[in-house]
């Protein structure tokens, strides 16, 4: 951590002396890009070799005790029974409203042991909230600055990994528990960036020479190390959820169609009884694409219209570095449908884009 307000990841260091440029997320400061191409050069890497982030701002938490699955499973809005030891869920932690406090992924160790990784921003939340509710006997923990968390991306990520004599090839959304020169790390097959790749939890003290040595692997391959600014824009592209855009405490899972990471038969979770009655009544907003068409890059809270009439919000818009084209995810009214014609207000300026259902680009995140 540095003295100022901003947090630091134990990469910090390898990210300045590499001439990166810094920002603020979620209270971290974190690489945007690096020197020599930028966010195109590094998401196009991902996309056709490898790339190396460093999210190590993500959150870190643990449930452990007698019953922590159960307990877990009781809160949050994806089923937890529907997997197994080793395997990792993604999930929902919802208020009352049914809105969402925050995505999150879980990691199943055992029954009595789940570890979570949130969002850096509100991880506290969650981890408070689930302290508040846990019965006697179960602990929650705030590991946030034990662990770093490095993603390798892209479709020679399972050869950098190998380089190092680290586990590849497991199923998607499953996860090992192995060491790495005597320290243990945990290596998860998830991401964020619709390429297959992996998402590397190590101790907080060896982040950076793990680091070192994936950069090390990756180079011969033509991988780099990649910044937030690229992670946005490849997220983007496959039309990944952003807490803060896309998901907030005042959008539920239902208006950002991911219903499918909510339980509905489960008879309990935090938000259910909300969440139940906006799907038998259908959303007042749902979730799109936005395929510009005109010229302009859309930017969040851009209005949408139709002949005119605002019917919806851009929750996120970007350069699509794989199309050379805008996009967008919007909010849109239940009017508008695949295939509509709108018109994006950019600042003024009228850009006209194609309603479609995301991803813009189609990767095959779970080949094996």
């Amino acid at each position: 951590m540095t003295d100022g307000a901003l947090k630091t990841s134990p990469l910090h260091d390898r990210h300045v002396a590499l001439g990166a440029k810094m920002a603020d997320f979620g209270g971290w400061e974190m690489p945007i890009e690096y020197p020599g191409g930028g966010v195109v050069r590094e998401h196009s890497a991902v996309r056709t070799s490898v790339g190396v982030f460093d999210v190590s701002h993500l959150g870190k938490a643990r449930v452990s005790g007698p019953g922590a699955r159960e307990f877990v499973n009781s809160c949050l809005a994806n089923d937890l029974g529907r997997i197994h030891e080793g395997k990792a869920q993604y999930t929902l932690c919802c208020n009352e409203t049914g809105g969402v406090v925050d995505d999150l992924i879980a990691y199943l160790r055992s029954d009595d042991d789940v570890f979570l990784i949130p969002n850096a921003a509100n991880t506290g939340a969650v981890v408070e909230l689930l302290a508040a509710a846990a019965p006697e006997g179960l602990t929650v923990e705030n590991l946030h600055e034990g662990y770093g968390v490095i993603a390798v991306q892209g479709t020679k990520s399972d050869e950098v990994l190998e380089a190092l004599g680290l586990p590849t090839g497991h199923e998607y959304m499953s996860f090992v528990e192995t060491d790495w020169n005597g320290h243990p790390v945990i290596v998860c097959r998830t991401g964020y960036t619709g390429e297959r790749g992996y998402e590397l939890v190590p101790a907080w003290e060896v982040s950076a020479q793990l680091w070192d040595a994936l950069l090390e692997a990756a180079a011969p391959l033509d991988g780099l190390p990649c910044g937030l600014g690229a992670r946005d824009t490849l997220r983007t592209e496959m039309g990944y959820a952003l807490h803060g855009n896309e998901l907030s405490p005042t959008i539920s899972p239902v208006q950002a169609r991911v219903g499918w990471a909510v339980g509905w038969k489960k008879e309990a979770f935090w938000g259910r009884e909300a969440l139940v009655a906006e799907k038998a009544a259908g959303p007042a907003r749902a979730a799109w694409g936005l395929l510009a068409t005109g010229r302009g890059i859309p930017r969040a809270h851009c209005q949408v219209k139709v002949d005119g009439e605002v019917v919806g919000e851009v929750t996120s818009g970007t350069f699509s570095p794989t199309l050379k084209n805008g996009i967008a995810l919007a909010l849109l009214a239940p009017s508008v449908a695949a295939g509509d014609e709108v018109v994006i207000d950019v600042r003024g300026r009228e850009v006209t884009a194609t309603v479609v259902k995301p991803p813009f680009v189609q990767v095959d995140v779970r080949e094996d």
